[in-house]
């Protein structure tokens, strides 16, 4: 649906990641409880002419892709793949209190390194929010062209940055804050992840890919739909905190971690004003020829 450098909302897969922090685990597990039903919507849409059996998640996290593909498709073996142990090991603790241990595989890698151990032959590989912190997203691409057998389908979710939470009127005495909170974390991340946000369709053309389809996806959840939502919120502002607080003026700063304690009146936790909002976008990719696609 992973991860201290930058506000980050995917999983961990790359040489861009922080390593193994609770916080990150956190907001991957509650982004994955909060969104369930659209990823589950995701899965339901993918042009699949068989339910496939062998299935790979590239870039994990703690397992919303893995769990929402294994529900999807209950014939499947997910090969679960992150560079973080930590995450790994929340996702194997999660498919055993599951009952789904068994059609589990864990991968611990770097997608940036030239070489990947063996991750079978999957008819389905499924990479969400995990892509855009390639340092070489076009050699991956294309090392997924390759992994995958003619007729296999590529998935790919991604996102434009952390979801919005807060009205553009609050907080009362400084309004428009969270926004500019995004606006400098997305200066900070400029360089680190230059892809965050990109059109991956003429990037999987390149790679010898057909895309067989395109959705982009509102989501709007209105707090009371979900208590999860505010501590979602509170996660990812705290993480966000960390990357831009010293360019933020310190009345942004205040404000900020006016909301940020817990106990406080103005905490984000005891607003009843909160709507997450944010978009994704989904390609699926097929490969359709029989050779290796040229490099480029």
């Amino acid at each position: 649906m992973t991860h201290a450098h930058t506000p980050h909302h995917g999983p961990a897969h790359g040489r861009h990641q922080e390593h193994g922090t609770d916080g990150q685990a956190e907001i991957l597990d509650l982004d994955a409880e909060v969104v369930a039903e659209h990823t589950a919507s995701i899965t339901a849409w993918l042009p699949l002419t068989t339910s496939p059996r062998q299935i790979v998640d590239l870039g994990c996290g703690t397992g919303a892709g893995t769990f929402a593909l294994l529900d999807r498709f209950p014939d499947s073996h997910v090969t679960a793949v992150d560079a973080s142990a930590e995450h790994l090991q929340r996702l194997r603790t999660k498919a055993c209190a599951l009952g789904v241990q068994e059609r589990v595989s864990r991968v611990q890698v770097d997608l940036d390194e030239a070489t990947w151990p063996d991750l079978g032959a999957p008819d389905l590989v499924w990479a969400s929010a995990s892509l855009h912190h390639l340092a070489d997203p076009d050699r991956v691409l294309r090392a997924v062209h390759d992994l995958l057998p003619p007729g296999g389908l590529f998935a790919v979710v991604e996102l434009a940055g952390f979801p919005r939470f807060l009205p553009d009127s609050a907080p009362e005495d400084r309004p428009g804050l969270e926004e500019r909170c995004h606006a400098a974390a997305d200066r900070f991340a400029a360089e680190r992840m230059p892809h965050r946000g990109a059109d991956w369709g003429p990037m999987l053309t390149a790679a010898g890919f057909t895309i067989e389809g395109e959705r982009a996806i509102t989501v709007t959840i209105e707090g009371s739909r979900s208590e999860a939502i505010g501590r979602y919120a509170l996660g990812g502002l705290q993480r966000i905190r960390g990357a831009v607080a010293e360019t933020l003026s310190p009345e942004d700063l205040a404000a900020l971690d006016q909301l940020l304690d817990r106990g406080s009146p103005h905490s984000i936790l005891r607003r009843d004003d909160l709507t997450m909002r944010t978009e994704r976008t989904v390609w699926a990719a097929r490969r359709t020829s029989h050779g290796s696609c040229p490099s480029a």
